[in-house]
């Protein structure tokens, strides 16, 4: 019947093949059992015995399971404790001496709140939770692999990010605008350095590196960020099969593969506030001398040459002469989208396009013999062209992500293959979630919008936990980045449901959580080991205390620099480089690089999270406390504890600057007597008083150094050049270095307690 109904053409009626599409969207979704596909419920807030402990909503939760247990929570933390654990936790620098005395008089009701609102208002406090994701969008300023060269533009999306975690934007927007501002209906120049996030995939730039595998490699690397970053799923282990242990078929992978398949990298113009007027205002002086420099040498004809024989063999590579193919094969290695531009009609070129081809020639003279690039003299023009572009102002770009012109098709690519393509596949999400709305937006945008509905039960549960994480050291559920059937159960699933419900009802408000958290009975508890839990909750699993734990790389960097008085407190912008130890630079590409060119002036003494990151050779303090690496998406840092951490407080030239800079500070803003000035440095350091016990060890080891200075002739002038300190005596300010530099390697300051 089924042959005969074929031969007779297999007519199907419109009808029948309507109800046969409903029923398949009906039924195309998998049930799974597993808790993280159910959609979260807001649960009843549970009894408890103790309600006068309970603050809000989340210590009922916290509370029940311990009253279960026969577990008393533990006493609240001092308010000293409090405003250095909350200050660190909200914007990552500690609190000064003068906003602690101000919170230890503020006696009136509501103190602790109005603290809170002052910090979520800092601008730093975008600082401090960029820091948290862009380990999750695995930002670098270097594109990795073994050239490694360095992304002059990619600061720009860290520059939105800072501004957009200030600004509150709700977490659905936030979402959207990184995954897809591109496409929004009405695209800003915001959104576009939004989407910038695609851009932080690696790029390798290798001789022989196929270009459309690189490509492909950063198309999975955007949807297996996504599956981490949004939904806790390690979709990248069905890149080359079915999941082994989650419900994501291969077919579901390449689908979600298939969202992001069709964009095109492209760079864009992203001006900060201030700088197109004096750009402007230069510009046709610039353009008019760049030109004559071009014609005086004579360049515009053999360039005009150049292009034309590059663009021959790029057309037709079989048949080019070798030279002319490496030219062109370096030009798409070399500059970014170089080839497209080459390949475009000149007249059709932006000026920004043809300028950087024309540059990309004169510096590689790649095709030309070394004589005849002599003979025309491209050396000295090119230094004279790069002196005249640092005359002008620059004009900040963004590295972002734009739809191609011809739309690419997509396919399961078996075992992984980008050359070995199976079955078609159309943009679609995993067929346990629930289904992809249709529309007429570009799927992308309609990905991003789904990714934050209602409807998908992972998304918010993913991000309150990540939020629990940075605020009580371990999230509600430890595996962060894994929310499917090997990762770790939540230790309060009605809590996390509750806090996922909340979320998405409060708007997405992240702030508006972030302070639900911190104000309640659970997050004040004093941090204080407890005997009688050794054993029952060694991991402190059910929170009968707040979590004590080192700070992560940056905030070491920042909580030093803060003490000391030397950070610069400037908010965005560029990445810096301060002082590292010698012979770094030289450890990438075969040992040729040496181009860490240290910041000069405030520029060196900014915050962690500024500091220029290149993959292959991270800066050497960020690797010893345990910074992620950046090659693929960090939802949780590993804390190590290290010999080498005690030395690199010890000897790093930045943290011995920072001690000379604490002890200045103290001679200069704390005269009096030696008592005195240590209760001074105490509180800049670890805004509390020290013990009577601590000052007599801190005095005699204070005399113990002023007599190995008094031995040893012109010791005191190499801890701390004379004058440093107007009218206080070298041994003096040399013995306060000694003492600064003992408390800035404290364990309790780099520790949130």
């Amino acid at each position: 019947l089924l042959r005969a109904w074929i031969d007779q053409g297999a007519r199907w009626s419109e009808k029948v093949a309507s109800a046969q599409k409903r029923s398949t969207q009906e039924t195309k979704q998998r049930k799974h059992p597993h808790w993280a596909f159910q959609p979260p419920e807001k649960a009843l807030l549970p009894n408890v015995k103790n309600s006068a402990w309970v603050r809000n909503p989340i210590d009922n939760f916290v509370l029940a399971k311990l009253e279960a247990a026969l577990v008393e929570p533990s006493p609240e933390a001092d308010r000293v404790t409090l405003i250095r654990r909350v200050t660190l936790d909200m914007i990552g620098l500690p609190p000064t001496p003068e906003e602690v005395e101000r919170f230890l008089a503020d006696q009136a009701p509501g103190a602790y709140e109005r603290l809170l609102d002052r910090l979520l208002a800092s601008p730093h406090y975008g600082e401090k939770w960029a820091r948290h994701w862009m380990d999750l969008a695995r930002y670098a300023d270097s594109d990795g692999y073994e050239s490694d060269f360095l992304r002059p533009h990619a600061w720009r999306w860290r520059h939105w990010l800072i501004q957009a975690l200030n600004r509150n934007i709700p977490f659905d927007q936030f979402t959207i605008e990184q995954l897809a501002g591109d496409l929004l209906p009405t695209p800003t120049q915001s959104h576009k350095v939004a989407a910038g996030y695609n851009r932080n995939t690696l790029t390798d730039r290798e001789g022989g590196f196929e270009k459309e595998m690189d490509r492909v490699e950063q198309v999975m690397d955007r949807a297996e960020n996504l599956g981490t970053v949004w939904l806790g799923l390690t979709v990248g282990c069905s890149r080359c099969h079915d999941h082994k242990y989650d419900p994501i078929t291969q077919k579901d992978y390449y689908q979600l593969y298939a969202f992001f398949n069709t964009g095109r990298e492209i760079n864009v113009e992203a001006p900060l506030a201030g700088e197109m007027g004096p750009f402007l205002a230069r510009k046709a002086e610039y353009d008019r001398r760049r030109r004559k420099l071009l014609e005086d040498y004579n360049l515009l004809p053999p360039l005009a040459e150049w292009e034309q024989k590059a663009g021959e063999a790029g057309a037709d590579p079989e048949a080019a002469v070798p030279h002319w193919k490496h030219a062109w094969d370096i030009l798409g290695w070399e500059l970014d989208y170089g080839q497209e531009t080459l390949m475009k009609d000149p007249s059709k070129r932006t000026q920004k396009e043809q300028e950087r081809l024309t540059d990309h020639i004169l510096r590689h003279g790649a095709g030309v013999s070394a004589e005849r690039l002599k003979e025309l003299k491209v050396k000295e023009l090119r230094e004279k062209l790069e002196r005249l572009k640092r005359e002008i102002p620059a004009l900040s770009e963004a590295q972002t992500l734009e739809e191609g012109p011809v739309p690419r098709k997509s396919h399961i690519l078996i075992r992984g293959d980008y050359k070995n393509t199976g079955l078609e596949v159309k943009p679609d999400v995993p067929a346990v979630l629930p289904l992809l709305p249709e529309g007429s937006e570009p799927p992308r945008l309609r990905l991003a919008r789904w990714v934050v509905s209602r409807e998908n039960p992972l998304t918010a549960r993913v991000t309150v936990n990540r939020m629990w994480q940075e605020l009580f050291g371990r999230g509600l559920v430890e595996t962060s980045e894994d929310f499917g059937t090997r990762g770790d159960p939540p230790t309060h699933p009605k809590l996390l449901d509750w806090l996922a419900v909340e979320f998405m009802d409060s708007g997405w408000n992240v702030k508006k959580m972030q302070k639900l958290m911190v104000t309640s009975a659970t997050y004040r508890q004093s941090s204080d080991s407890r005997k009688d839990l050794e054993e029952r909750d060694a991991d402190n699993k059910w929170l009968a205390r707040q979590s004590r734990f080192r700070l992560p790389a940056e905030l070491v960097r920042d909580v030093t620099l803060s003490a000391s008085g030397l950070l610069n407190p400037t908010i965005g912008g560029k990445s810096i480089r301060p002082p590292q130890p010698v012979g770094m630079d030289e450890l990438g590409l075969g040992g040729e690089r040496r181009d860490w060119e240290e910041s000069q002036g405030p520029e060196r003494f900014r915050r962690g999270l500024y500091i220029l990151f290149r993959r292959t050779t991270p800066y050497p303090q960020l690797v010893t406390f345990d910074a992620p690496d950046s090659f693929a998406s960090c939802s949780r840092r590993g804390r190590s504890t290290t010999p080498l951490q005690a030395l690199n407080l010890l000897n790093d030239p930045v943290f011995f600057e920072a001690a000379q800079g604490l002890a200045a500070r103290v001679l200069q803003e704390k005269p009096g007597s030696f008592n005195d000035r240590i209760d001074y440095a105490f509180r800049l350091c670890l805004a509390r008083s020290p013990s009577p016990a601590e000052k007599e060890d801190l005095f005699a080891y204070y005399r113990q150094m002023k007599e190995i200075l008094a031995k040893s002739p012109g010791s005191a002038e190499k801890l701390f050049p004379p004058q440093s300190v107007e009218g206080v005596d070298p041994s003096e300010a040399s013995a306060w270095v000694g003492i600064s530099s003992v408390l800035l390697n404290l364990d309790e300051f780099i520790t949130r307690e």
